[in-house]
């Protein structure tokens, strides 16, 4: 061989090593977001410009929220449908508790109409106590709905598909019943600026997603319950026989996940000044996209917080750019599951060459 077929083959072996770290490189989501973005900027200027970036930004807060959450119940091979529903429950139930008036015309066939909603408003209309309480009841039924969903996989052995999909559904549906379809107004200003305010330059939603964000970190890379959250998601049986109780890591899973829910259904809330009993039910395929795209494996036993954050910004960014492109609404949803079915082929084929390239094998 010459010394320049030397040459090329010495360059197309660097090429593909570099490829291959790229590929793995738990940063690949980031460095795949910042390509597309790339890319589409000469067709789509406006998507940095700052009303964009700004709306975008106050986006990405609430759905990050909600899939660290679900990535709780991911990493344990399960899955949890029933947050959007979680939203919209703890969203009506938290502006019944806070609002300062109800329209009787609108809201009298309520079942909660005469004993926790009235004309005056909901229990605690007026009081400096409306926003802590309702933000504890609304947190409260998010960990409730969990607990359900928790003990129905871990200790009846239901499919998790199937429990999250009937409370999905019911509490949707409880949802609307308890509003009658109405949307409930005057909030506190309180409660408000939660989802539009901010302290200094920074935005409220911003400072309690981070804080969501680095907690849920901690608790899976520095505490037991985090390595005992792995474990029973590579191996339930074998995690099990070494003494995890895996029942227990699984419940607190689906807990901290209805917790995720309802915190997002705060900021949804805060932002749209309103409880809504269809808060979310369009943002299932965005919190299980974000969290397929960011690489957390449906198969469970893999995921972190950082993936999700990359998965979650390149999520937005993809919505986004696409409502910018103009595109119809099924359009949307045909290009947003192509890509989550991509995710997940890429998923395997990364897992695959991990495996393959591991202990420092090429």
């Amino acid at each position: 061989m010459s010394k320049v077929d030397q040459l090329n083959t010495g360059r197309v072996g660097s090429v593909k090593i570099m490829g291959r770290k790229i590929l793995l490189s738990e940063f690949f989501v980031l460095y795949l977001t910042i390509f597309y973005l790339l890319v589409l900027f000469p067709f789509i200027p406006r998507v940095f410009s700052p009303y964009n970036i700004k709306n975008v930004l106050s986006n990405t807060w609430p759905l990050l929220v909600i899939a660290i959450g679900q990535t709780f119940v991911l990493i344990t091979a399960g899955i949890d449908l029933s947050q959007t529903s979680v939203m919209a429950l703890s969203s009506i139930f938290g502006a019944v508790i806070m609002t300062s008036e109800a329209d009787p015309v609108l809201l009298s066939k309520s079942p909660l109409w005469g004993f926790m909603l009235t004309e005056n408003g909901g229990l605690f209309s007026g009081s400096a106590a409306a926003l802590p309480v309702g933000l504890l009841i609304m947190a409260a039924i998010g960990v409730a709905i969990g607990l359900i969903n928790g003990f129905s996989v871990a200790k009846l052995r239901m499919p998790p598909f199937i429990v999250t999909l009937v409370t999905q559904m019911f509490f949707a549906a409880v949802a609307i019943w308890l509003s009658k379809s109405e949307n409930i107004r005057h909030l506190p200003e309180s409660f408000s600026r939660l989802g539009r305010g901010n302290i200094g330059p920074i935005p409220i939603a911003l400072i309690i997603a981070v804080i969501i964000a680095v907690s849920a970190h901690l608790l899976m890379s520095r505490t037991l319950y985090g390595r005992r959250l792995y474990a029973t998601g590579i191996n339930p049986r074998a995690a099990r026989i070494s003494g995890v109780p895996t029942a227990r890591i699984i419940i607190a899973a689906y807990a901290l996940s209805g917790f995720c829910a309802a915190v997002g259904g705060i900021l949804y809330s805060a932002r749209l000044e309103q409880g809504r009993p269809t808060l979310g039910n369009t943002l299932l395929l965005d919190i299980i996209g974000a969290n397929v795209i960011g690489g957390i494996s449906l198969a469970g036993g893999k995921g972190k917080v950082l993936w999700t954050v990359f998965g979650v910004v390149f999520f937005i960014f993809l919505s986004n750019t696409l409502n910018l492109l103009n595109l119809k609404f099924f359009v949307i949803d045909i290009v947003k599951g192509m890509v989550i079915l991509l995710a997940a082929i890429l998923d395997v084929v990364r897992s695959q060459l991990a495996l393959r390239y591991s202990g420092g094998k090429v």
